[in-house]
């Protein structure tokens, strides 16, 4: 039996994928997250087989929680899912440690398929992802994209930033001083051609980042 920790902060979506979840012999949901400290927290005391990971979420967010979760219980692997297309998360997601990565609009065929492959320690991408990837559009992210410039954690800066999370918000999640938070955001600005939070929201949503309807 494959243990499942389902990680997503929507309930709704949570109540959904659990009732296809469910529907499998040889899948079970042991736990729900609703964050990713959640998660982290639960997995360091009972880690799961696989960890389906929403990769936009308040505070430290699915990269975050992808690397915390691999460092404290190696045998729990990552599955990251996300309904956004930007270009750099598929290789900061690997990066951090995540073992797959689908699209919230994958059929349940495809999500069974992704939790038993992973869950056999070999590595599940989408076919979108893998063809992107297997073209090459990826493996230059500077080229296609000026968040390829960024690290796995300015990435992560970043996303709390254009969610509207404060300094000390950020501070208290990443476990950074006030006066390191401020640092990552200049380096941000200045990587990224920027002036101010609200430019760095607006670069965000342009290249798919977040999603401003949501």
């Amino acid at each position: 039996m494959i243990r499942l920790l389902l990680v997503d902060d929507h309930a709704l979506f949570r109540s959904g994928i659990r009732s296809v979840l469910d529907s499998a012999h040889d899948i079970k949901v042991v736990h729900e997250a609703s964050s990713g400290e959640e998660a982290v927290a639960f997995v360091r005391c009972s880690p799961p087989d696989i960890v389906l990971m929403d990769v936009n979420m308040p505070g430290i967010g699915g990269i975050e929680a992808t690397r915390k979760i691999v460092h404290v219980a190696p045998e729990a692997r990552v599955i990251a899912v996300t309904a956004l297309s930007g270009d750099p998360f598929p290789n900061q997601l690997l990066d951090a440690g995540a073992m797959g990565y689908l699209s919230k609009g994958c059929d349940a065929e495809e999500l069974f398929k992704a939790i038993r492959t992973v869950a056999q320690g070999r590595h599940y991408l989408s076919n979108e992802v893998a063809q992107k990837l297997a073209l090459g559009k990826m493996a230059n992210p500077v080229e296609e994209s000026p968040l390829g410039l960024l690290s796995p954690r300015e990435m992560q800066v970043m996303l709390m930033v254009v969610k509207g999370q404060g300094n000390q918000e950020i501070s208290d999640a990443l476990f950074l001083s006030p006066k390191t938070v401020s640092t990552y955001k200049r380096r941000l600005y200045e990587k990224l051609n920027v002036s101010n939070d609200v430019e760095l929201t607006h670069l965000a949503i342009r290249h798919k980042i977040i999603d401003p309807t949501t």
